[in-house]
């Protein structure tokens, strides 16, 4: 009888796991669809540009603060010809001179396959070591279709909300996770 009682709660257990899973997985999807309009409003050649890279890692709220030292921690979504692939976070810590908090949503393009790869098929990746990350600073030209890049990964920071200036990606740790 104990038997079939542990099979049935095991049964129950992973069943509501997979749904909440699930739900997380599309909660976060539907975040990251927002933030992909916003940016396309926002960056005039957007659209077309994302039609251009690679792939593209999207991370609807990053949350930035400090205080001396400080953090920031989001999750997000790659996609690749528009469809999701796989979910990441972002995190980094810092010491120095900071105050305050802010929160802005990052999109990071990969312009190369090569980038793209590399990413993919890391086992958590760092800005700066294992790869190196241009911020583009949008807001200085009319339309980003026009920028070329040096560069095969390329971030946007917008939608900015808070009281703390310079968003740097040096350091910022990338790696897979389920939401």
């Amino acid at each position: 009888m104990s038997i079939k009682l542990f099979k049935s709660v095991a049964i129950l257990f992973f069943t509501l796991s997979f749904a909440y899973g699930n739900d997380a997985s599309q909660k976060l999807n539907q975040e990251v669809d927002m933030a992909i309009q916003k940016f396309k409003a926002e960056v005039p050649g957007a659209t077309t540009f994302l039609s251009k890279v690679k792939g593209y890692l999207v991370f609807p709220k990053v949350y930035k603060g400090g205080f001396i030292l400080g953090g920031e921690y989001g999750k997000g979504a790659l996609r690749v010809q528009g469809n999701t692939k796989y979910f990441y976070s972002i995190s980094s810590a810092s010491i120095g001179y900071q105050l305050g908090a802010q929160s802005y949503a990052m999109l990071i393009a990969f312009a190369s396959d090569s980038a793209l790869n590399n990413f993919i098929n890391s086992n958590g990746w760092e800005a700066g070591v294992d790869g190196s990350i241009v911020i583009s600073d949008f807001g200085k030209v009319k339309d980003i279709t026009s920028i070329s890049y040096e560069k095969p990964i390329i971030a946007f920071a917008f939608g900015e909300e808070g009281l703390m200036a310079g968003v740097s990606v040096e350091g910022t740790k990338f790696k897979k996770i389920m939401p």
